[in-house]
């Protein structure tokens, strides 16, 4: 079995049961052989060869090897960058369901990135992928209703998805939540939830949600009654 074979780390085992597999037609097999090929593992990192079985398994309606043909095209890794194709990709993948793909795809409509600018499909695509708990797109719907960005500006609906994406660790989500605690934008004002989510942001490598941590240590006093309840 190639997925046996590849998690002992018998690499050449590997590839010779998903080459085999690959060259009658089963999609799952071209897509592992594409991830060998994208990433190096097991054989010499080689893009052309990754998009060649990547091809071939989102041609026959492979999600994931969709969403990773979109990715390839996104970086021009392997071939030259193309964000039309890259979106044409996302979107086959993103149709099936796939919630990675949805919110890059969302992230190309709210950038204009191989398709019209529509904040409107940014927030669609968003949507689909927040509900599958897609922390990153729950951030990103927390943004737009932050920004106001294709829809009423509402800092509670931010509030609330920024608590959803922050509540799964996603680090840039700790931080926007903790300064909406630190103004009462959309929240109660509350110091002491504030430090929290930005020690959260923090402990997890953000590194300006670190820099607003020691500017926060540096002007205690304007946190008052919390700092007394933490000696």
């Amino acid at each position: 079995d190639g997925v046996i074979a590849y998690d002992t780390k018998d690499f050449v085992s590997a590839q010779r049961i998903w080459m085999e597999l690959a060259e009658q037609g089963h999609t799952n097999a071209q897509m592992n052989l594409g991830l060998m090929y994208n990433f190096g593992k097991g054989v010499k990192r080689d893009y052309k060869k990754a998009i060649r079985w990547y091809r071939k398994a989102a041609e026959n309606g492979h999600a994931k090897a969709q969403n990773s043909l979109g990715a390839i095209y996104y970086r021009g890794e392997g071939v030259e960058q193309d964000f039309i194709e890259s979106a044409k990709w996302y979107r086959e993948s993103a149709e099936q369901g796939n919630a990675i793909a949805q919110v890059r795809l969302g992230s190309m409509y709210q950038e204009g990135k191989g398709v019209t600018q529509s904040y409107q499909e940014a927030l669609k695509w968003y949507h689909k992928a927040a509900e599958e708990m897609q922390a990153s797109a729950q951030f990103n719907l927390g943004k737009m209703y932050q920004n106001g960005h294709g829809i009423k500006q509402d800092y509670q609906k931010a509030a609330k998805w920024f608590r959803k994406a922050a509540m799964q660790g996603y680090a840039p989500a700790q931080l926007s939540l903790g300064l909406l605690y630190k103004k009462g934008e959309g929240v109660i004002q509350n110091h002491k939830e504030a430090l929290k989510w930005h020690r959260k942001a923090a402990d997890s490598g953000l590194a300006i949600a670190q820099y607003n941590l020691g500017l926060i240590y540096r002007h205690r006093k304007d946190l008052g009654f919390m700092y007394k309840q933490e000696k």
